[in-house]
């Protein structure tokens, strides 16, 4: 059974940081190119970021400079680390393992606010 448990996410002042954590399981991770995706409330989920197997990157245009992705491999885990926040970073942030097809988390919420 596939599973992706995204964790660290939660409340944060703007300017501030949050590091986001995917830990998979029931999959060969090493095989996978991993994405983080946000849904913001009322628009569709959009992509953020994403690492490839051999480690290359690709980011939003919205986030570049900001965030960063990056992969652990023996710990089968994707991290996003998320700096400078800003309000409309707020979302529910999810994890996406992609292959042949793409197995997704349950998403965890960041909230950007004063």
């Amino acid at each position: 059974q596939v599973q992706l448990v995204e964790s660290g996410g939660g409340l944060v002042q703007p300017g501030g940081s949050l590091r986001l954590s995917c830990a998979a399981s029931g999959i060969l991770f090493k095989i996978y190119a991993m994405r983080w995706y946000r849904q913001a409330p009322g628009k569709q989920r959009v992509l953020v970021a994403g690492i490839t197997t051999d480690g290359s990157t690709n980011y939003a245009d919205s986030v570049k400079g900001r965030f960063t992705i990056s992969r652990d491999n023996a710990k089968n885990t994707v991290y996003l680390q998320m700096n400078s926040l800003k309000p409309e970073d707020t979302a529910v942030y999810y994890c996406s393992a992609l292959l042949r097809s793409a197995y997704w988390g349950q998403g965890t919420q960041v909230t950007v606010s004063s």
